[in-house]
């Protein structure tokens, strides 16, 4: 949803609703689809777009390619601002759930994110694991669950159970995420090709104390009116 910007510096507002009526403080792949969006509307014509979410800032880059580039701001990594239940911070998680214990790794984009690596993403049990971890006790505003696959240190496969949606073909912050949890656990480089069931992204990150960033197209299909 686009309104109109609270703080004089910036462009515009930025909220999201998931499928199930709840609303978020982030969403990756809609922020570039924000950022086409006023663009193809005539709504600012700016190339570096600054808008505001409910946790935070972001900047929205329209690139030469089509894509759009989004600084997601740094992760965070303190349990208690994502928010998970642990005494500390600690690369890896032991969650128990009654399918199965995980290890995993815990970090905010600005909603809260849950990263598990897997063998193979094809046969990984996202709808059945995923709404287990959703809901665990430690998340009490729930979490999106990513199914990581490591191809190699530049290159994962993921799937993405997401909080009140389900698995989705894709999921930006979930892509983002993951990056920063496969980066910090030593798995991964600083610039990381992710391939999600509706499309690639590539994302960023120099590690803690710099911001993370995320590319990727937003393709216009069509428009439509909705009756309230």
């Amino acid at each position: 949803m686009v309104e109109p910007p609270y703080d004089p510096e910036l462009d515009f507002h930025y909220r999201i609703f998931n499928a199930d009526g709840s609303e978020v403080s982030q969403c990756g792949n809609g922020a570039r689809c924000f950022a086409r969006f006023v663009t193809l509307k005539g709504l600012t014509n700016k190339k570096d777009i600054h808008v505001s979410t409910a946790k935070g800032k972001m900047v929205l880059s329209l690139q030469e390619d089509g894509k759009v580039r989004v600084n997601m701001g740094e992760p965070i990594w303190e349990p208690s601002q994502v928010p998970f239940t642990a005494n500390k911070f600690e690369k890896n998680y032991i969650l128990r759930t009654e399918l199965q214990t995980v290890l995993c790794g815990v970090v905010s984009m600005g909603n809260p994110h849950c990263v598990l690596q897997v063998d193979d993403v094809k046969t990984a049990p996202v709808n059945e694991l995923g709404p287990l971890l959703e809901s665990h006790e430690r998340f009490p505003e729930r979490a999106n669950i990513s199914f990581m696959q490591v191809v190699n240190r530049n290159h994962v496969k993921l799937r993405v159970y997401e909080r009140g949606a389900g698995e989705t073909q894709a999921c930006g912050s979930g892509a983002c995420g993951t990056v920063a949890v496969g980066i910090m656990q030593g798995l991964l480089d600083n610039k990381v090709q992710v391939d999600l069931p509706g499309g690639t992204l590539i994302i960023e990150w120099q590690g803690v104390g710099h911001p993370l960033y995320m590319t990727g197209d937003a393709t216009h299909i069509y428009d439509g009116f909705i009756k309230l």
